[in-house]
Order: C-alpha cells, then structure tokens, then sequence
C-alpha cells in the first residue's frame, strides 16, 4: 500500500507540473499506470499574492493550514508544497499543522549533496532569493550559495509573476534567465537552484549554462520515494 499524497497549491502551473511529475513517474514504483493516490487543495492564487505583497507569512500560512485540513480530512497521510516562496510561512504551519510535510529546499541541499555540488546559484521570485528558506537548509549541508544581483533578482521575478505563470514562455526571457545563470557560473558555482515552481517550465539541463536543481520535480520525487519505498520499510 502506499501513502496518499497532499498537494497544497500555489500558482496553477508549477503545481500541475508536480502534479504530472508524480503521476507520470508513479509508474517507476508501481508498475504501469500506476502512481500513489494524490489530492490537491488550491485557494486562490490572488489570496496568496495579496499577503505575499504584503509580507503576511503569518496569514499566507493560515491559507496552507485550511488546504492541509482540506486535505488530512480526505485522507492524505502528508504534505507538500511546490511553491517555494510559500515556505517562507512554513515556521507559522508546521506546530498546528494536521499531517508532516516534505520542505523543498531539505530535498533540493540533499540532491546537491548526493550530485557533488557544493556552490550553488539560487535564482526564483524576489521574495525566494531574499529570504532565508534555502541559505537555512543549504548551510546545514555545509553548501555555499551565490544570489543574483538586486535587478536581476526583481527581472526574474517580473518573468516569473507576469509570464510563467500565465503559462507565457519569451525566447527573450530564456535568454535573460540563462545570462543571470551564467553570470552564476562566473561566481565559480558548479550548479544552479531553479528555486520557482514555474522556472523549470523554460530552463533546463538542456539549454542551462550550469547543471541544474529542478526544485518542483525534485519534489515530486521526494513525495513518490515518500508515498512508496518509505510506506514499505514502514
């Protein structure tokens, strides 16, 4: 048997793409067809926009509390969340939350670790890059990290909350995405964290100047690795 997953969501785009990841890649678990039982919760994406403008992570983690009463009534056995800015509510979450989560940038500093990275660019929103969700977990797996600079850091985040998210992909975004990356790259990182649910919709290993950590799919993986081989040692 293996465990139900709760996908509490933010932008409709980068939870699809979990979404898909999970059920896609069950079947490396499962057998054909096959992935774990999987429900999703989304507020709408304005309610959590509204308090991420205002820096309201204490309100943005009441949103992700009723998903994830949402959720544990339906029967998820634990939780996750794509959207790597909401982590930044998860401190508010986790002590009144009804089930465990998976926190994204725990699985991304443990992926770097296994790939042998050990100075990594973390692009994203400019909320993400700011804050302390990555530099936090990074730190404790003794991993370096290198920021944009400040225009950099509020581009992307333009490309990501104007484009990605409304499923708009530029040429001349991708192109600037990959300048920001190489710019990383001259800062002698030897990968990059793609550390928005949307980013790995137009950069990839394929067109990256540095290898890349696909937050959302990694995710994904964590979840499945979660809801089947860990529900059988179980």
């Amino acid at each position: 048997m293996s465990k139900h997953i709760g996908i509490v969501a933010g932008s409709a785009e980068g939870a699809a793409l979990c979404y898909r990841t999970i059920c896609v890649e069950g079947a490396k678990y499962l057998g054909p067809y096959a992935h774990p039982e999987v429900s999703m919760h989304n507020s709408s994406f304005s309610d959590y926009m509204e308090r991420v403008n205002e820096g309201d992570w204490r309100g943005l983690g009441e949103l992700m509390l009723s998903s994830a009463e949402k959720l544990a009534k339906i029967g998820a056995d634990f939780l996750i969340c794509p959207d790597n800015t909401f982590h930044q509510a998860l401190p508010f979450v986790l002590s009144k939350s009804p089930l465990p989560w998976l926190h994204i940038a725990e699985v991304v500093a443990e992926q770097a670790v296994a790939r042998g990275f050990h100075r990594l660019g973390l692009t994203g929103t400019k909320w993400l890059v700011d804050s302390e969700v990555y530099p936090e977990k990074l730190a404790q797996r003794g991993l370096e990290f290198v920021r944009p600079g400040r225009e950099e850091r509020e581009q992307v985040s333009r490309i990501i909350m104007d484009e990605l998210v409304y499923d708009v992909h530029n040429p001349q975004s991708v192109a600037y995405l990959q300048q920001v990356i190489r710019g990383l790259k001259d800062q002698d990182c030897d990968a990059v964290i793609l550390g928005c649910t949307e980013l790995p919709l137009i950069i990839h290993d394929a067109n990256s100047p540095l290898p890349t950590l696909d937050s959302t799919r990694l995710l994904a993986r964590a979840a499945l690795h979660q809801a089947t081989v860990e529900s059988v040692v179980s």
